[in-house]
């Protein structure tokens, strides 16, 4: 089987690049070469996926079985990618998202058919647009589309903690190892589910070239749904130290940060448990199998590995005091109304 994917260096898709590879899946990787070395086994195709020309020679002559594109975010971007792969393909995975689901949710029960509508994250609103234009092009004209909607994923390299530094994540484990505070929104009793990399890719690799799969969206998430407090604290644990968690409104939070509203409230501010029986009915024994304080063990393990990689981001982490001074100093002014 002949696969192509736009991207695969990513967190999420560099799993998916391993596993495809390990199956003896024949694999092409198209970016601009700006990433590390493609790993062996696969081949590079050098492009730049918005310039036509560029890709039009790039892929002359090549048919794929399977386009997946991990770096499609908007509608134009979906046009594009019809215009290049409409008779090249026989089957393209749009990568989506699970924070295209209806927010706030009707059910914390979600499955593939929740209602997808998200009034507080444009990012969401243009996967929900990119979904709506990849189902009519299937209905009007037979394109070959699966859509895949991944949660919060992580692999060695991120910690997935709601509020850190996702460019340097390294600067949550810092903190909790310095003694400081960290904040979790609410009171930290909000269910989310984590997925390892490598448990997702299970699910993404096998529905490559699935054929029943077309038309079909899915989420590949963990059935481990833990609450943030739980999260928090088993990150902690693998940095050898307990946690001095503080927690503070999501509603306080975005007003001192708005640019957190999608992902606070448009995301992960609610309870939300996902419900895998249609990932696993498609891809059978499909199964996440690594257990949040596993994966954040080896992941904290990993920094701990590469201390050239212990990146702090400052501004992150000014902003993590300046919201948390916030809060204390406003609590306290409120706690001296009452008592008058």
């Amino acid at each position: 089987m002949k696969v192509l994917f736009i991207g695969g260096t990513g967190l999420i898709s560099s799993a998916c690049t391993q596993l495809a590879l390990e199956r003896g899946i024949e694999l092409f990787l198209l970016n601009r070469g700006q990433h590390a070395d493609t790993p062996a086994g696969a081949t590079a195709i050098i492009a730049d996926v918005n310039n036509r020309e560029s890709m039009k020679s790039a892929l002359a002559g090549l048919r794929f079985d399977v386009v997946v594109n991990w770096i499609a975010f908007t509608p134009d971007q979906i046009e594009r990618d019809m215009a290049l792969f409409s008779g090249r393909t026989d089957q393209y995975i749009f990568i989506s998202s699970a924070s295209a689901y209806q927010r706030p949710g009707g059910h914390y029960f979600v499955t593939e058919s929740t209602p997808l509508a998200n009034p507080y994250w444009q990012y969401s609103r243009d996967k929900i647009a990119c979904e709506d234009r990849l189902m009519r092009a299937l209905r009007d004209d037979g394109f070959p589309v699966t859509i895949v909607r991944p949660s919060l994923t992580y692999g060695d390299t991120q910690i997935p903690l709601v509020m850190n530094s996702w460019q340097k994540p390294y600067t949550i484990i810092a903190r909790m190892r310095q003694g400081r505070p960290v904040i979790v929104p609410g009171d930290g009793s909000s269910l989310w589910p984590v997925t390892h990399n490598s448990d997702f890719a299970k699910g993404l690799v096998g529905l490559l070239g699935h054929q029943q799969a077309i038309g079909h969206a899915f989420h590949i998430t963990s059935d481990e749904a833990l609450t943030w407090d739980q999260i928090y604290t088993a990150t902690a644990a693998a940095a050898g130290v307990q946690p001095r968690i503080i927690h503070i409104a999501a509603d306080f939070i975005c007003a001192c940060l708005p640019d957190m509203t999608g992902s606070l409230i448009g995301d992960k501010c609610s309870s939300v448990i996902f419900d895998n029986s249609k990932i696993r009915r498609f891809v059978p024994g499909y199964l996440a199998t690594t257990p949040f304080k596993v994966g954040v063990a080896r992941t904290v393990a990993w920094f701990d590995a590469h201390p050239q990689l212990q990146q702090i981001d400052i501004e992150a982490d000014h902003k993590l005091d300046t919201l948390i001074n916030a809060y204390e100093q406003g609590l306290q002014n409120a706690v001296r109304l009452f008592q008058r």
